[in-house]
Parts: structure tokens; sequence; C-alpha cells
């Protein structure tokens, strides 16, 4: 009997608990997602300062036409660059802009880190299809979460 009373008391107390602890786990998360952006938003405009204006996506010589993604990581996370946005290995004497992160954060909510590119004159989607971590678009150097929903403040995701 005292051991269904016992079991009884850590139900009742792990009932109370769990629901504070998941709030705390989302916040978390929300915190996350906006930290990331902060850093990715900030590495597109050190870039672009970098680069007389032209943010990671482009070569510098033809805005015209959107790299693939792959290069957009190399441009910001893997090589340095000159000012004619040649890249090269990191430590190569004359290139001396870049890498402007360590890695792509990933969306906290996914745990994933790629980008999906909207190309010049196109649209973000209405909603995000919450595969893959972020939306980016060169042309305006906006970048966002790729999440449905809302946060505990009824903000969308996809608006961080």
């Amino acid at each position: 009997m005292e051991l269904i009373i016992v079991v009884a008391i850590l139900g009742i107390l792990a009932a109370i608990v769990l629901p504070e602890f998941q709030g705390h786990v989302q916040q978390a998360k929300e915190a996350a997602a906006k930290g990331n952006l902060r850093m990715l938003r900030e590495a597109i405009e050190r870039y672009a300062a970098d680069h007389n204006g032209v943010p990671p996506g482009y070569n510098l010589n033809d805005t015209s036409n959107i790299s693939n993604s792959y290069t957009i990581l190399l441009q910001l996370v893997m090589k340095v660059s000159n000012s004619k946005g040649e890249l090269a290995a990191i430590g190569t004497e004359g290139y001396p802009y870049g890498p402007y992160l360590f890695e792509i954060p990933q969306n906290p909510f996914n745990r994933q880190s790629g980008l999906s590119l909207i190309s010049n004159g196109g649209t973000f989607p209405i909603e995000p299809s919450g595969v893959g971590g972020w939306y980016y678009k060169p042309q305006d150097k906006e970048i966002r979460l790729n999440w449905t929903g809302t946060d505990s403040e009824g903000v969308p995701y996809y608006n961080y």
C-alpha cells in the first residue's frame, strides 16, 4: 500500500513539472532560431560589405544569376575570398575575406541546415515546407526560418 502511495505522489509531481519543462524547451528552440537567424544575417551583410554590396549567391561580375546553395556555402563558410569574389582555401595569401561562419547553423526545430534558394524576381513561399533549414533570397539578402507554426507569443516562425 505504501508503494502505491509513493508511486501516486511521484505521478502527481511529474504531471505538475512536465508541462513546465516542455515550455522551457520550446522557448529555448525559439531563442536558438532567433540567434541562428541573427548570425546568418550578419554573415550575409559582412560578405556583402566586403564585396561591394554583392551578397553571397552571386558572381561579382554577374548578379543576374544565382549560384547553387553549395557555392553559397563555400562563400560563407568553407573558403576565403578576395575583392573580386574569387574563392581560395582558408589561409591563402591575398584572400583576406572570410570565412564568415564556421558552419551553417541548423534550424533548431528540424535540425536541418540546408538553404532553399529564391531566384531573382521570385517570392518566398506563402507557407514554409518545413523541409530544409532556411529560405534564402540573395536578391534582397533576406533569409527566413523554414518552419511552420507559431511561437509562444503567437508570431509565425516564418516571420522571424
